[in-house]
Order: C-alpha cells, then sequence, then structure tokens
C-alpha cells in the first residue's frame, strides 16, 4: 500500500470541498452547522477504493473498520444540529465460498446501526431500497440469483440484496422547521417502506475518475436518491454534509437544489471530478430559469 498522502481543497458559491482523510479533516466543520448528512460508507472490506493505509476499505478487519468509523460517526454527530438527519447508504456484505468456505451475509446494515447508537445517534427509521435482480446477477455474478442453480437445486437461490437509507436523529430539538417542497402525491411514494424506482444508472459519470490503469470500485449514489434526501430533509440555503465525497455527488444535487455543501474525499482523483461535477452544479443553480430540480429525475 500506498503511504503517500496529500490535502487540498476547493471552493465555490455555496460549497467547500476538502482532499485529505475524514478522520481529521471533519474537525474543521463548525459545531452544529450540518443540517443534513447524506452519504454511503465503505461496505467495510467488500470492495478496494485505493490502496491508501488511510481508507477504510483497506481495514484488516471489522473491528479495524469500526473503529475508525466510530469516530467519523462522532464527528458526524457534533458537526449537525440538534433533531436533525443523517442518511447512511448501506448494503449487506456477501460472504464469499472462496474466502469463508461457505456463502452467506454478514449483517453489515446491523453493524453500521449498533454503531451510531452507542456513539448517541437516535436511529429513527429506515428505507429498503429496491434491486432489479437480474441486473445485479448480470454484475456480481451471484450463483444465488442464476437460473442454473434454481434448476438444478433451488437450495442455493436467494433473492437479489436490496440497499438500505438508515436514518438517524441527533437528539434536540430542531429549531427551524423543515418546509419542504415535496408534494403530496411524492410523500405518498416516498412514505412507503421500500423506494422503488431509484435507476441505479442515474449517477454521475465515473469515467473521469478513474487514474490510469485504475479497476478500482467507483459506485457513487443515485442522484434521485439523494434528491428525495435533500428534498425532504433540508431547507434551500442549509448546509450538507458527506463526510465520504466520492466524486461529489451528494454536494452536486445539494447545490443544485439550493442548500450548501461540504464535503471530504481521501482520493485524489475522485476528488478532482468531485471538484468538477460541483463547479457544474454551480453553474447550474446561477441559472435557475434553465435548469430545475426535476432535471435530477427526468
Amino acid at each position: 500500500m500506498s503511504d503517500l498522502y496529500v490535502t487540498d481543497e476547493a471552493a465555490g458559491t455555496g460549497w467547500r470541498f476538502m482532499l485529505g482523510d475524514s478522520c481529521e479533516r471533519l474537525a474543521e466543520v463548525e459545531t452544529g452547522s450540518v443540517h443534513l448528512s447524506v452519504y454511503s460508507p465503505p461496505f467495510a472490506s467488500l470492495y478496494v477504493y485505493s490502496d491508501s493505509p488511510r481508507d477504510l476499505g483497506n481495514s484488516a478487519d471489522w473491528p479495524e473498520f469500526f473503529e475508525h468509523y466510530r469516530y467519523i460517526i462522532r464527528e458526524n454527530l457534533r458537526a449537525t444540529a440538534p433533531g436533525r438527519m443523517a442518511a447512511v447508504h448501506v448494503a449487506q456484505v456477501p460472504i464469499i465460498k472462496g474466502v469463508a468456505g461457505y456463502t452467506g451475509l454478514q449483517d453489515f446494515r446491523g453493524e453500521v446501526i449498533r454503531a451510531y447508537v452507542e456513539e448517541g445517534w437516535i436511529y429513527f427509521g429506515e428505507i429498503t431500497i429496491d434491486k432489479d435482480p437480474q441486473a445485479q446477477a448480470i454484475r456480481t455474478k451471484s450463483h444465488a440469483l442464476m437460473f442454473v442453480t434454481k434448476n438444478r437445486d433451488s437450495s442455493g437461490t436467494r433473492p437479489a440484496l436490496a440497499d438500505y437509507l438508515l436514518l438517524f436523529k441527533k437528539p434536540g430539538e430542531n429549531t427551524v422547521p423543515i418546509k419542504t417542497d415535496v408534494t403530496n402525491d411524492e410523500w405518498i411514494a416516498w412514505a412507503r417502506p421500500i423506494w422503488y424506482g431509484i435507476r441505479e444508472t442515474n449517477t454521475l459519470n465515473t469515467t473521469v475518475a478513474k487514474d490510469s490503469a485504475d479497476e478500482r470500485h467507483i459506485c457513487p449514489l443515485q442522484l434521485d436518491l439523494i434528491e428525495r434526501c435533500v428534498r425532504l430533509w433540508s431547507n434551500p440555503g442549509e448546509l450538507v454534509l458527506s463526510p465520504f465525497g466520492g466524486i461529489g455527488s451528494e454536494g452536486y444535487v445539494a447545490v443544485r437544489t439550493g442548500r450548501r455543501f461540504i464535503g471530504c474525499e481521501l482520493k485524489s482523483s475522485y476528488w478532482r471530478a468531485g471538484v468538477t461535477n460541483l463547479q457544474e452544479a454551480e453553474m447550474h443553480a446561477a441559472t435557475p430559469a434553465l435548469f430545475t430540480a426535476a432535471e435530477l429525475t427526468a
């Protein structure tokens, strides 16, 4: 692994994007200044994002991962205003037969909930995000989803793995009511315990974020998922945080919908792509007559 560590930052109208380790740089976020956090953490050691020893995805085991992740959870709590939300996107982690000798699942979702609650957050709710089993079978080559497994011995089948959006609230009273522009018809759909219609391909372009010969995992959050969170749980002008900023997806939506954004990303190539995306969002936000939030779900 490379121990090269660099820091930098870029900023524009309504946004600041830090390059560096969230375990250190979140300390720069003012206490009680964040109105909503939206992000997806590394799923323990499921994916490789970089070769940095500071990368949580390179943790030796789950105890090491959660030891470092808990620091970010604590800093997230400190930075958040009372009564406000953190929306954390997670998935369960498959157990690989070639590694463990059997197939199954590790309860990453449950461990994240336990970590947040033990660090002082209120576990407020969760949303299951529907996934396309055929697309998942093609992408992951999971034998449990394949027709050949069903036809040979159906005891080896299981449903596709859902994503989850875990909702945590900082204790205390929210002093600024959120006056959402979410319509009643939208709320009828979004109040369901399962979110349908999140398009898995509705993401920012990842190609420009890859280093040369870099085949590491890049999986930005869907823009329509982020938009639902931002519109439901923040007001225009308020501050949205992503401690794992990636290529700037959360900031892109936040800025384009009239919010402010602060984020952090460890990997330089992701950060540079994120800066470009945030600059584009800033440009679009400056021309509201031409660009609307509806474009994010068009």
